[in-house]
């Protein structure tokens, strides 16, 4: 397999590859960058099978390393903020660069998010990356001028791959280096961009500045978590072509697209008898497979006549309430529905009659009566998924990807 850059800036030599803060690049600079960084990390002694951990630098640095280690046989490890940088050196040495790499070799080991547990890290291959930009293009299209949006952490899955598929797509990638409401609603109202990856958070709080039109943007992927209902019935009625999308971390990001989601172009979903969501295709990290050839997703999901996947929630995250079982996802859904609620969290608190006790934090726009949300769950619940328990707060926890840190929400200080 031939190195994306290098392809890219032969093909495309003055195309726009990548858009920051501190200027833009085109291909043909682009990889002349990343040669110049790849001799200096050789000279620091950088070389074949080295994982080497990159902090979420300025955008160009950044897109340097991602470029530069693989022509050392390196692998990268996008790591959050805390991490050690890599030290700045002079341009020397005289190393070898690789054009050509094995498509089973490890590209990228990325770390979970681990909003249930201890993060993880995944192995995936340039295979990997390959097929989910393939798939994803055969999902949201592809044109010569494409222009990217991402204001996610690039240490994520989601974030990272804006990156890799603009330069297998040989497009632009266009970097916001923190999410911030007003600056991205702009850009996206200037028409500046054609495509945008979110999470539902940037989503809600665009909506909240007024956004009201995205001029020339063909989709909006909006992953990373549950989308509320209202959210789609708002962005369909201004107009805005938000599509959902379902993956993870092993997933290379993004395996199924649509709301219900059908499933991308060589992937395969089947639902478990206890109801988890099982996936294989060339984008899933061979690694993460389990003995019966599937990724075990820990999600909940059913699948429809017309094989569209609707996803329910965590498999861990569900509540048992009197020998009955809740997906918070559900509930959640439901509160968002409330004109007064902004954000939702749910919860099952220990409860020496039910066991589990179905709890929620909500975050409210306006003032709202707790009874009077109750109310409003029980005409749309059954009445064991109602909440026993409302609690208000300023704010829930979620990681710098946006997805709520269901296991702190006990933590949320209800008041």
């Amino acid at each position: 397999m031939e190195d994306w850059l290098t392809a890219a800036a032969r093909a495309r030599p003055d195309q726009v590859a990548l858009v920051a803060d501190e200027g833009s690049l085109t291909y043909a600079a682009l990889d002349e960058r990343a040669d110049r960084r790849a001799r200096e990390l050789a000279a620091l002694g950088v070389g074949e099978g080295d994982r080497v951990s990159v902090t979420h630098s300025p955008g160009i640095a950044f897109a340097e390393l991602l470029h530069a280690l693989p022509r050392l046989g390196a692998v990268v490890e996008p790591g959050p903020p805390a991490d050690p940088p890599v030290p700045a050196v002079g341009v020397g040495g005289t190393a070898d660069l690789g054009r050509v790499f094995d498509p089973e070799s490890v590209h990228t080991v990325i770390r979970t998010s681990g909003t249930t547990g201890t993060p993880k890290a995944v192995e995936l291959t340039y295979a990997n990356h390959l097929a989910s930009a393939i798939a994803s293009a055969g999902a949201l299209g592809v044109e010569p001028d494409d222009r990217w949006l991402c204001p996610l952490p690039l240490h994520h899955v989601g974030g990272l791959n804006v990156l890799i598929r603009s330069v297998i797509n040989r497009t632009a990638a266009v970097l916001h280096p923190r999410f911030d409401a007003d600056r991205l609603r702009a850009t996206l109202e200037a028409g500046e961009v054609t495509l945008a990856s979110l999470v539902p958070t940037m989503l809600a709080r665009l909506r909240a500045a007024g956004l009201r039109e995205t001029p020339g943007v063909r989709a909006i992927a909006l992953g990373g978590g549950p989308v509320p209902a209202g959210l789609l019935d708002w962005a369909r009625e201004t107009g805005i072509p938000v599509i959902p999308v379902y993956g993870m971390t092993e997933t290379c990001s993004q395996v199924v697209a649509g709301s219900p989601g059908r499933p991308l172009a060589g992937v395969e979903l089947e639902i478990a008898l206890d109801g988890e969501i099982l996936v294989r295709g060339p984008m899933v990290a061979r690694a993460e497979l389990a003995a019966d050839g599937w990724l075990h997703t820990g999600d909940l999901g059913r699948l429809d006549e017309q094989g569209r996947l609707h996803v329910l929630g965590r498999l861990k995250e569900l509540i048992v309430t009197g020998g009955e079982n809740v997906a918070p996802l559900e509930v959640e859904q439901v509160l968002l529905g409330y004109p007064a609620v902004a954000d939702a969290g749910v919860v099952g608190l220990p409860d020496p009659e039910w066991g589990e006790a179905v709890t929620a934090f909500v975050v409210l726009r306006e003032p709202a009566d707790r009874e009077q949300l109750r109310a409003w769950c029980r005409e749309r619940l059954e009445p064991f998924k109602v909440p026993k328990a409302i609690h208000v707060v300023d704010g829930l926890p979620r990681n710098s990807g946006g997805k709520l840190l269901r296991d702190r929400l006990g933590r949320a200080g209800p008041g």
